[in-house]
């Protein structure tokens, strides 16, 4: 072989190897500081575990792949020039959205722009307002969105004897809490509930007692709070600092969920009922997930995330995942073939079967409503599992009856 062949086999050997290892980059942004952080980093700890372990089997159509992403500081602003910057600078293969309602809507505009697939993490009818036909929604809230959230909270309130016939409504003026806030008035004026109480109040609100005690003056029997996590913590401290007792509470509260919050409001929350997406219920804690879940809690402490990770590790693993079952199944990274087959076919992930329906949305809600009880002291361990909380709603997945008025699990 002449030394002009060998430099020629050394090209094309080096350009094959080059080929086969070139990654697949998936960008995103993520709320890793902020009010939304203590969701956020869980949820990144989910998507860290998986690009491990598929990458472990090969990666995607025998490529490695490379999350890229950066942090939103839950900063509605930054997100636009995120998503601009990881298909511009990065040049990602693929995107998926960023956690919460609020980082999701402006990101959309972007990503319609350039034509990409968009799977997203817990945006809340996001995609009523822009119709986009590539869009996915990882939140388990079905056809009918807005009303998911509370539907289970005011179904329990309808079944008490005697019913209760008032409501009130308050949440944050975000887009979000509007969607919920929304969906709760549908759901008052289906089960026949007189709303007395209805308005929301700035995102920057760090005192909420003066709100609590409106809603007192206003004899509400029910409240419907729809709030962010710093919110739902001040008004959860609120309800015990006025003394308020109304028959129930709760309904969507994001941040209660998360252990930081649990164990910093402790006793606090017995009796208050909210939703839930996941538990560690018998029905839930299937052998995949209890495997995921070993892996995660092993690694929460040093990656300073939430220790449990019942609330969005699971999903942060599951929506990535998702994605990537996605590509699998279409054989490509072509965001149209990659759409069309989420929309013809159910995809199995460690949280379960996910099929989609009309507009990017779950086909079937699967939404809870959980009541804390029992709870005593701030100790973590007492939120391991299922002893603090009960499933109340829907009656497929319930662990337990509603303790009526709410105010019996707190003597």
């Amino acid at each position: 072989m002449t030394v002009a062949a060998l430099a020629a086999a050394v090209i094309v050997l080096a350009a094959g190897l080059g080929a086969k290892a070139q990654e697949i980059k998936i960008g995103f942004a993520m709320a890793l500081t902020g009010p939304l952080a203590a969701n956020g980093k869980q949820a990144l700890l989910g998507m860290k575990i998986w690009e491990e372990q598929i990458n472990k089997k090969g990666g995607l159509l025998g490529r490695p792949v490379k999350l890229v992403y950066y942090d939103d500081q839950t900063n509605p602003s930054t997100v636009p020039g995120i998503y601009t910057k990881l298909l511009d600078v990065d040049k990602v293969d693929l995107v998926v959205g960023p956690y919460a309602t609020n980082m999701i809507a402006p990101a959309m505009p972007v990503i319609m722009q350039r034509n990409k697939v968009f799977v997203i993490l817990f945006g809340l009818a996001v995609n009523s307002e822009f119709k986009y036909d590539k869009y996915f929604a990882m939140i388990p809230t079905g056809q009918d969105t807005k009303p998911s959230f509370t539907e289970g909270f005011f179904d329990v309130a309808a079944q008490q004897n005697p019913k209760p016939k008032t409501a009130a409504l308050v949440a944050a003026d975000a887009e979000f809490s509007r969607n919920a806030c929304d969906g709760a008035r549908a759901n008052a004026k289906k089960h026949g509930f007189q709303i007395v109480y209805d308005r929301t109040y700035p995102p920057t609100t760090t005192d909420f007692t003066p709100i609590v005690r409106a809603i007192q003056a206003s004899n509400a029997e029910i409240v419907t709070v729809c709030s962010y996590p710093l919110d739902s913590v001040g008004m959860v401290k609120a309800v015990n600092e006025v003394g308020f007792k109304p028959k129930m509470i709760g309904g969507a509260m994001v941040g209660l969920q998360a252990t930081v919050f649990k164990t910093q409001l402790g006793p606090l929350l017995n009796g208050f009922v909210n939703y839930e997406t996941w538990v560690p219920s018998k029905q839930m804690l299937t052998p995949e997930v209890q495997e995921f879940l070993k892996i995660y809690q092993s690694r929460a402490k040093a990656e300073g995330v939430d220790p449990l990770g019942y609330y969005l590790g699971g999903w942060g693993y599951a929506y990535i995942e998702l994605l990537g079952k996605a590509v699998e199944g279409a054989k490509s990274l072509d965001d149209a073939k990659i759409a069309d087959y989420l929309k013809k076919n159910t995809i199995k992930t460690i949280l379960g079967d996910i099929k989609f329906g009309a507009n990017g949305e779950w086909a079937e809600s699967g939404m809870l409503q959980v009541q804390y009880h029992g709870i005593k002291g701030n100790d973590l361990e007492q939120f391991r599992g299922m002893d603090t909380q009960i499933v109340v709603h829907p009656s497929r997945m319930a662990t337990g009856k509603a303790v009526y008025p709410f105010e019996k699990l707190r003597q």
